[in-house]
């Protein structure tokens, strides 16, 4: 029996079933994106800047995009860095494949996805050397972002007509419009992310009918490195610069605790 035409073959990532610790809804939709950084081993910090959302990222460290399935339901993700799908390789748009995170699931994706059981680490990098500039496409180099889906439930068997009354159908309304790319123009991006080391990072096959051709959801995370964030204005110049740097910056004795202890 053939499938309808929404229906693909996606990726279902191996997920950790447990929320994530300090996870930041980004877009207060199904899912939760944050960026880790995996040789520091911390979350990156956001910060909200002309109504779009941005972390600093260190050159040359590797990172992963950590996802959190907040419903009850199955969610396919579609992920995009740079503007290119990182499951197919792709320009990124919205009819490809991605992954499937089961209910309340997290996962943490950590590269470009070469196999079944590999992936090409994402880190970032200067942006000459980043994949999409290496492969012609550095136009969107700067931006993670999401787009999720819900899936379709089977349907309950149609009423009976009313006698001498010919079957009622109801017209097929899937909208199909995408958001156009904001147009203006661009500071220069410092980095971008790599095509990395391979990693092995298993995933299997299922199947997955969405709702609509539009996503239920779309987020973005915009990044640079920390002085080129400084420079747009993202990160406040004081609040970078007003401390220089320190050998031990933990250096004290114990506080007194707070009133009322």
């Amino acid at each position: 029996m053939s499938r309808p035409s929404r229906t693909r073959f996606l990726l279902a990532a191996l997920l950790t079933v447990a929320g994530a610790a300090h996870a930041r809804n980004w877009s207060g939709g199904r899912v939760d994106m944050t960026v880790i950084d995996r040789d520091d081993g911390r979350e990156l910090p956001e910060y909200r800047y002309r109504s779009q959302d941005w972390v600093a990222g260190t050159p040359g460290h590797r990172y992963a995009v950590r996802l959190t399935n907040r419903s009850a339901s199955r969610v396919l993700v579609m992920l995009s860095v740079d503007g290119v799908n990182a499951v197919t390789g792709q320009t990124a748009s919205a009819d490809q494949a991605g992954y499937v995170l089961e209910p309340y699931a997290t996962t943490e994706l950590t590269g470009w996805r070469k196999s079944l059981q590999h992936v090409a680490q994402f880190y970032f990098s200067d942006v000459g050397d980043s994949y999409a500039a290496r492969t012609g496409r550095p136009r969107n180099v700067g931006v993670i972002g999401i787009a999720v889906f819900d899936e379709a439930r089977p349907l309950p068997p149609p009423p009976a007509p009313p006698v001498y009354m010919p079957e009622r159908r109801e017209a097929d309304a899937a909208a199909s419009a995408q958001a156009a790319p904001k147009a203006g123009m661009r500071a220069q991006q410092a980095i971008g992310t790599g095509h990395g080391d391979a990693e092995y990072s298993p995933v299997s096959r299922t199947g997955f009918v969405r709702t609509s051709r539009s996503p239920a959801q779309v987020s973005e995370i915009r990044y640079d490195d920390v002085y080129a964030l400084v420079k747009r204005g993202v990160i406040p110049y004081a609040e970078h610069y007003a401390r220089g740097p320190q050998a031990f910056p933990g250096s004290g004795f114990v506080p007194d605790p707070p009133p009322g202890w």
